[in-house]
C-alpha cells in the first residue's frame, strides 16, 4: 500500500484517496517573469513522477498545476523590460512549456492561470469577509485576519507568538496585525487592474490557489505539493483562508520537496551559482537532469555539481547498454510475467515507500546487471528483463529513447559528429582487413580521446559516447 509522507501530520500516511480509485492532486506552479530554473526543474519531474505512479497504480488522476500570471515581480518585471506584462508572461509560459517537454514532463489535466479565475478569488473574498475573516483595511487593500483562524501554523509547526517577534509592517500596509496578508490589492497607476466590489484592484498571490485549486478539485481533495519554501507562508495560508471561507478539511495529505543547493551551497543569484533549466541543458542531455533529480529522495536536499551530472549520465549509459539491440516488447504469458515479477514487486515496495526512486532506480540495475548476465546464454529471458526494464523505467519518465541513440548522443560541446565518426570507423576496419593493426589502433585511441568507445563484435563495430 502507498505511503505518503505527510507534512501536516510529520509522519507517514497510508494513502487513502477521498473517491475510490479517484486522486485530485494540486501542485504550485511558476510564477512566470523569467526562466525555470534548477528549483522548478525539480519541482515538475517529482511531481511528475507522483502523477506518473498514481497512474501506474490504476488511479484516475485529476492534476491541476497552476500558473502565476500576474504578481509583484511580473509587473516589475515588465516595467524594466518596457514590454506588456501579457507579452512577458506568453513568452515565458511558452519557454516553460519547452523545457517541461524536454524533461519528459507530462502536461497536468489543467493548468489554470490567475488572470483567468477572477471571479473564483473574488468570490472566495467575499465569502471571507462576510464570516469575519478579512477586513478592508484604510488603504483599500483587503486583508486576511490571521488571527481569526485558530489553526494557524499547524502546517509548519509554527505559533503565532513566535511569528509575531519577527514580523513587521511595511510603511504602505495598513493590516491590523504583522502576520494579516493581503488577498485583494488596490489598483496602482498603470498597473493591471480588475474592477471588484471594493474598487479596481489585483489578487494577492495566496488567494490564487486557494481559488483555482478549488475551482478543478472541490473544496476537499487529496494531495497538495510544492517546494519545501511554499510550506510557509505560502501553503500555511491557503489552509487558512480555504478551511475558513469553506468551514472543511481543505487537503489531506500535503507533500514538500527539499531545496537545491549547488556544490553544497544555497542556489542564489547573489553567489553567482543560479542556473535555468535551459543553461543545465546546454551542457547535459534532459534524461540525464531528470535521472540526476530522481537519484535523492524528494524530500532530501538535492546538490548540484558537474560530477552528479556525470555520475547521471554514466549511470543512464550502463542502463541503455544493457538494453542494446534489445526490443520493449512486454512479456504476454503469465509465465514470461512470472519471471520477471521479483524485480517488479521490489520496484512498487520502493515507490509505495514514499516515492523512493534512489531505490527504485536500484531496481533498474539490478536488471540490467542480469540482462547482461544471461544476454548470451537466455535470449529469451534476457528480452523479457529488458521490456521489464523499459516498462519500470517508463514509469519514472527515464529510458524513452533508442538506447543506440542515446549512446550515440551528446551535449552540445562534442567536438566530432556522427559522419565523422563513421568514417574513422570504416577506416579502421579497412585497417583491420588489411591486418594494418598500427593504424586500426591509432584510429581508435584518436577516438578515444574524442570521447568516443569503439566497441568490437565480429566483423561488426559500434560506439557510443563517454
Amino acid at each position: 500500500m502507498l505511503h505518503i509522507y505527510n507534512s501536516l501530520t510529520r509522519k507517514k500516511d497510508p494513502f487513502i484517496p477521498l473517491t475510490p480509485g479517484h486522486v485530485r492532486m494540486y501542485v504550485c506552479g511558476m510564477t512566470v517573469y523569467d526562466y525555470c530554473h534548477l528549483g522548478h526543474a525539480r519541482v515538475l519531474v517529482v511531481f511528475d513522477v507522483v502523477y506518473r505512479y498514481l497512474q501506474a497504480q490504476g488511479f484516475n488522476v485529476t492534476y491541476v498545476r497552476n500558473i502565476t500570471d500576474i504578481d509583484d515581480k511580473i509587473i516589475q518585471r515588465a516595467a524594466q523590460n518596457h514590454e506588456p506584462i501579457e507579452q512577458l508572461t506568453e513568452r515565458f509560459i511558452a519557454a516553460m512549456h519547452e523545457d517541461a517537454q524536454a524533461l519528459n514532463i507530462l502536461p497536468p489535466t489543467h493548468e489554470p492561470r490567475a488572470t483567468q479565475h477572477i471571479q473564483p478569488i473574488l468570490h472566495m473574498i467575499e465569502q471571507l469577509l462576510a464570516k469575519g475573516h478579512a477586513y478592508q483595511a484604510s488603504n483599500q487593500d483587503i486583508y486576511y485576519a490571521v488571527n481569526s483562524f485558530k489553526d494557524y501554523g499547524k502546517l509548519s509547526g509554527r505559533q503565532l507568538e513566535d511569528l509575531r517577534a519577527g514580523a513587521r509592517v511595511e510603511p504602505d500596509e495598513a493590516k491590523r496585525d504583522p502576520l494579516d496578508f493581503v488577498l485583494w490589492k488596490r489598483a496602482k497607476p498603470g498597473e493591471p487592474s480588475w474592477d471588484s466590489p471594493w474598487g479596481l484592484g489585483r489578487p494577492g498571490w495566496h488567494i490564487e490557489c486557494s481559488a483555482m485549486s478549488g475551482s478543478y478539485l472541490g473544496q476537499h481533495f487529496d494531495i497538495h505539493g510544492g517546494g519545501q519554501d511554499l510550506q510557509f507562508p505560502h501553503h500555511e495560508n491557503e489552509i487558512a483562508q480555504s478551511e475558513a471561507s469553506h468551514d472543511c478539511t481543505y487537503v489531506n495529505y500535503w507533500m514538500h520537496n527539499g531545496f537545491v543547493r549547488v556544490n553544497e551551497e544555497k542556489m542564489s543569484k547573489s553567489l553567482g551559482n543560479f542556473f535555468t533549466v535551459r543553461e543545465i541543458l546546454a551542457r547535459y542531455q534532459a534524461e540525464e537532469v531528470r535521472y540526476f533529480i530522481l537519484g535523492s529522495h524528494y524530500k532530501s536536499p538535492l546538490n548540484y555539481g558537474d560530477e552528479q551530472l556525470e555520475q547521471a549520465r554514466n549511470a543512464l549509459t550502463r542502463l541503455y547498454t544493457a538494453l542494446r539491440g534489445l526490443d520493449r516488447q512486454p512479456p504476454t504469458t503469465q509465465s514470461e510475467q512470472d519471471q520477471t515479477q521479483a524485480y517488479r514487486q521490489r520496484f512498487h515496495a520502493a515507490m509505495d515507500d514514499d516515492f523512493n526512486t534512489p531505490e527504485a532506480l536500484a531496481v533498474l540495475f539490478e536488471l540490467a546487471h542480469e540482462i547482461n548476465r544471461v544476454r548470451s546464454q537466455d535470449p529469451a529471458y534476457a528480452q523479457y528483463l529488458a521490456a521489464t526494464l523499459y516498462q519500470l523505467g517508463g514509469i519514472l519518465g527515464l529510458l524513452t529513447q533508442d538506447p543506440q541513440s542515446y549512446l550515440q548522443s551528446g551535449s552540445g560541446s562534442d567536438t566530432i559528429d556522427a559522419s565523422q565518426i563513421e568514417t574513422l570507423i570504416a577506416q579502421r576496419l579497412q585497417a583491420r582487413a588489411d591486418k594494418d593493426w598500427p593504424e586500426a589502433d591509432r584510429i581508435r585511441d584518436h577516438l578515444k580521446t574524442q570521447g568516443i568507445i569503439l566497441e568490437d563484435s565480429g566483423n561488426t563495430t559500434t560506439w557510443r559516447r563517454l
